[in-house]
């Protein structure tokens, strides 16, 4: 399983650790790991407490270059606490610090994935964070919940609990409307539950729902529980796993997943590019599985190598993810004697829809 914890249940209102919410959390995953589940925690925090001590009170800051150097200073501070949390309980925890690169490229993220498995079997919970120090698009436009559905996909995970300052999903936003409820299962992530979504509810971490919502989605294809519980129920990540009801907001897994290596393509690389269909290929790829012609490409948008992972839209929106075939420039260049030539080849297509 996989363990995600924001930045606001990690520390506490002045900035500093929440040494009581580690320990209780930790003491969990010592007893679930007597009956066979491992775990890993993916957690955020770090430029929360770097900032604790070099902010002096003032507000957290915004430039990125300033971010990552706060970030560096909370990150030894981060693992220490865990750590503190793991002795008493005879768990040791290792360090991992993981970029685009690690998911970017297929020889690198199956190296992670060893690394994992490795810590696993010597009893060691992997305590994962985003390199901050030096990837500043995490910092900028993300939270730790896409990171957490990555790690368990790549881990091969059951189950997916991300704690949070929240209860789990709401049918609207309990802080301005009284009527809303809690929703406690969802069969799938729509576009109508996309837009119910908010933003960061504690303004400490840099994610919110709708983050989180984007990780249930990925983690679902990957036939991934995910269930999004607040951080200081008791007994959350436990009844999680067991399947109890009421503990939040659970997300069912589909029942085709794909494989590993589209899976990678899917959500692991970085998009490049768009390409947009008409209803003929669009019709294709979803009903016939078939490989996208370039006849069928009505638009091509970035510059994009062979090989670079690009979105595929047709007049609804995302259909599909894939790989080039060709660069952007080349594909542009042989539009005008399309016929039978290969925009993206149906062994890298994902259909997303």
């Amino acid at each position: 399983m996989v363990v995600k914890v924001g930045s606001s249940s990690v520390t506490t209102p002045d900035g500093t650790v929440d040494d009581a919410l580690l320990g209780r959390l930790m003491a969990e995953l010592a007893a679930l790991a007597q009956h066979g589940t491992q775990a890993v925690v993916v957690t955020s925090g770090a430029i929360a407490l770097g900032w604790s001590v070099l902010g002096g009170g003032r507000p957290r800051p915004r430039e990125v270059s300033l971010l990552q150097a706060v970030s560096a200073v909370g990150q030894p501070r981060l693992l220490a606490a865990w750590e503190a949390a793991g002795a008493p309980v005879g768990l040791p925890v290792g360090q991992v610090l993981l970029g685009s690169l690690d998911f970017g490229h297929r020889r690198q993220y199956l190296h992670a994935r060893a690394t994992f498995a490795h810590l696993l079997e010597l009893g060691v919970v992997p305590v994962v964070n985003e390199n901050d120090a030096t990837t500043d698009q995490e910092i900028r436009y993300g939270d730790n919940d896409r990171l957490a559905a990555l790690v368990a996909q790549m881990v091969g995970a059951s189950h997916l609990v991300l704690l949070t300052d929240t209860e789990g999903l709401y049918t609207a936003d309990p802080r301005v409307r009284e009527d809303a409820s809690l929703i406690e299962v969802v069969a799938e992530v729509d576009a109508e539950l996309e837009a119910a979504a908010t933003g960061s509810r504690s303004g400490v971490g840099s994610g919110g729902m709708a983050s989180k919502l984007a990780a249930a989605k990925m983690a679902a294809f990957s036939g991934i529980t995910v269930t999004i519980a607040a951080a200081n129920r008791a007994r959350a990540v436990t009844d999680a796993v067991a399947g109890e009801a009421a503990v939040g907001t659970t997300f069912a897994p589909r029942q085709r997943t794909l494989p590993a290596r589209k899976l990678w393509i899917a959500f692991a690389r970085t998009t490049a590019g768009v390409l947009r269909v008409d209803a003929g290929a669009a019709a294709a790829l979803e009903h016939g599985g078939r490989s996208l012609l370039l006849a069928g490409v009505v638009g091509i948008e970035g510059d994009f190598d062979a090989g670079e992972v690009v979105e595929i839209h047709d007049a609804d929106g995302l259909l599909a993810k894939g790989l080039a075939a060709e660069g952007a420039e080349r594909l542009a260049q042989r539009r005008a004697a399309a016929a039978g030539v290969e925009a993206v080849h149906r062994d890298d297509l994902v259909l997303l829809r």
